[in-house]
Formats: C-alpha cells, sequence, structure tokens
C-alpha cells in the first residue's frame, strides 16, 4: 500500500496554525487536544500530534505513544467531568477505516451505561461544546 502525501491544508493542520478556531482543553509541545465540533458524546475530544502525519501507519514511534498518552489523560479527566461509566478510544487509518480527516487524531468519547453513540456527522451545538470543553479543562486541573 502506497501512502499519499500528508495535506498540509487539512482541518487540522489549520487548527494547529491558528487558522481556525478550536475549543482546545490541552496542549504542550507534542499534541493539541479538543473538542469535537461534531460530537458522538457528550464531552467528544480529539488528541492529534503536532507533526504532520496522515494517521497512525505514517506517525513516528514517539507521536503515536505521546497522543496515546494523551489520550488517557483526556480520558481519565473525562470520567471525572461527565461522570461517564466507560470511555471509547478510537483511531481510524485510512479509506477502509472510515477515516474523514487525514492528520492522524484519535477520540475520547465519555460513554454512560445503556446510552448509545449519537449520530455521525451531525454538527453540534457550539454554546454546550463549550461548556463540555470547560469542564474538561477544569477536570484536567
Amino acid at each position: 500500500m502506497s501512502t499519499p502525501e500528508y495535506d498540509n491544508d487539512n482541518i487540522f493542520a489549520k487548527i494547529l496554525r491558528g487558522e481556525i478556531p478550536c475549543f482546545k482543553v490541552y496542549e504542550d509541545d507534542h499534541v493539541l487536544a479538543f473538542m469535537d465540533i461534531v460530537p458522538r458524546g457528550m464531552g467528544h475530544a480529539l488528541v492529534i500530534p503536532k507533526e504532520p502525519c496522515r494517521n497512525m501507519l505514517d506517525a513516528s514511534p514517539e507521536a503515536v505513544a505521546h497522543v496515546h498518552k494523551i489520550a488517557q489523560k483526556i480520558a481519565l479527566a473525562a470520567i471525572k467531568a461527565f461522570n461517564a461509566d466507560g470511555i471509547t478510544i478510537q483511531q481510524f487509518s485510512e479509506d477502509a477505516s472510515g477515516q474523514k480527516v487525514y492528520h492522524y487524531h484519535v477520540h475520547v468519547v465519555p460513554r454512560h451505561e445503556g446510552k448509545k453513540f449519537g449520530p455521525a456527522n451531525v454538527m453540534g451545538d457550539m454554546d454546550a461544546i463549550k461548556a463540555n470543553g470547560e469542564k474538561l479543562v477544569e477536570a484536567l486541573e
């Protein structure tokens, strides 16, 4: 399988450059975590590396390790912030997996017993997403 080139104009690259706003919940020298504006559940966040890579298949091992380290940190805070019963962690690599944005990212979705995922591809309420981001930031402190 030949991997296409990284597209510097993908939406997450634009977020990293500050060209598109996001509801940031965590940032360090290597990753950025922010709220998904198409949430599958309350508190749905994304963790992305600052390293330009399409997905897990072409990311450096260091980027993969750090993204997942921070995904765990976000997951633990989300359990606290949203009184969640569990967490779903998802990562999609290439078309066949369902990947839509070609910058490596991990979904962190708080889950509640008996509650199904929300619908895919439905824009969330920005005020609710912002409020959920603030809850997550508070739980991270």
